[in-house]
């Protein structure tokens, strides 16, 4: 087998797990045409712009941001602290990758809990989190979709902590987007958590999957995620100047596609004049997939899925990012602890699948492109 063989194989095998958990969950399903997107001044909450932001969609690793909102207000209103230990169950080590493999009875601080949702989108994390804040679960999902409700996410309903598939569980751009203004607006002190370069487990460093960290200007944000169902989705943040710009970008096609619309987006959002006066409170719905959630699956995890991403990979199995906007990181990341609390095992060494750390060692210098917008 040739080397490009190998890693093709490589980009491809992430790819079999998350196909088989789609389609033991999901039923057949229209296949969505568009790309949804919006782009979002944080401060004014004017759309910039924005197309296909009310169709439904699977939010995969996206829910978390919602976990992380809903974790949040139990910081503030003290049912719990960044110090508290979160104490994996037996249900949360038994999730599916990504996940950090800890056992059962093993504890890690809050603080480091949120580092890793954030950084690496470990699913067993998020079930322990879910279930030191609601008690169950169950419970806390009923929270999480009562803080939806209550932020105005108006197509949105969850089932999970995590995004694993399932019937139920659908959002769209504009309700991520009134998300992750939320989160920037009613939580700037913890705005921090969303812009970390890497975490250390203390014997592994794992890196930001948000390519843009490090590597586009003023980039500070926020999450990604995938599942055959969803495509390749990206919420990010953006700061120049004291302006803050929200970008969601749902149902591309790989990672570099979801890295370089979402710069684009960002960076024509800072660099041109606003046509609107809409804002995520008075965009009225439009378009189709209002009424059945979108279903990517036979695009992304498929023979025509895996040739697009093989197109998106140099010759050694590097992402090649096209948008003028992503430069090589100038430094090397920052990686911050965030594993055990001391005096414990360690589990298992596990080695790094590119779903699992985003696959963005060595970006390459990227070659420009002609202009998108």
């Amino acid at each position: 087998m040739s080397t490009r063989q190998n890693n093709l194989f490589a980009a491809l095998r992430p790819l079999s797990f998350a196909a088989a958990v789609t389609a033991a969950f999901l039923s057949s399903a229209p296949l969505a045409q568009a790309n949804p997107h919006i782009l979002v001044d944080v401060q004014s909450g004017r759309v910039l712009e924005h197309e296909e932001a009310f169709t439904k969609w699977y939010p995969a690793s996206l829910t978390k941001l919602l976990t992380i909102y809903t974790t949040f207000e139990a910081v503030r209103s003290g049912q719990i602290s960044f110090d508290t230990p979160i104490v994996m169950s037996k249900r949360a080590a038994s999730q599916p990758p990504a996940k950090m493999y800890f056992k059962p009875g093993q504890k890690l601080t809050l603080d480091s809990a949120i580092k890793i949702l954030i950084v690496k989108s470990a699913n067993d994390i998020a079930v322990a989190v879910a279930e030191a804040v609601g008690g169950t679960q169950e419970a806390f999902v009923m929270r999480m979709n009562a803080e939806a409700k209550k932020l105005g996410m108006t197509d949105s309903h969850f089932i999970n902590p995590n995004g694993l598939p399932g019937k139920g569980q659908y959002t769209t751009a504009r309700d991520l987007a009134v998300l992750a203004v939320a989160l920037r607006r009613d939580f700037p002190e913890y705005a921090g958590y969303f812009s970390v370069e890497g975490i250390t487990t203390g014997k592994q460093n794992i890196p930001a999957i948000n390519v843009l960290i490090g590597r586009f200007a003023g980039a500070d944000g926020m999450k990604t995620g995938f599942i055959c169902a969803s495509g390749f989705n990206q919420v990010s943040s953006a700061t120049r100047n004291g302006r803050t710009l929200i970008s969601v970008v749902l149902g591309t096609d790989s990672l570099a596609a979801r890295a370089d619309d979402s710069a684009d987006l960002l960076q024509k959002g800072f660099t041109t004049a606003a046509t609107s006066n809409d804002t995520l409170s008075s965009l009225k719905p439009y378009g189709p997939g209002q009424d059945q959630v979108a279903d990517m699956t036979a695009d992304i995890c498929s023979t025509k899925g895996a040739k697009v991403r093989s197109e998106t990979r140099d010759e050694v199995g590097r992402m090649k990012v096209l948008s003028p906007y992503i430069q090589e990181r100038d430094h090397e990341p920052s990686f911050v602890y965030a594993g055990l609390i001391p005096g414990q095992d360690a589990p298992p060494s596990k080695v790094a699948k590119a779903d699992e750390i985003g696959d963005i060692a060595n970006v390459p210098v990227p070659v420009p492109r002609p202009a998108s917008f």
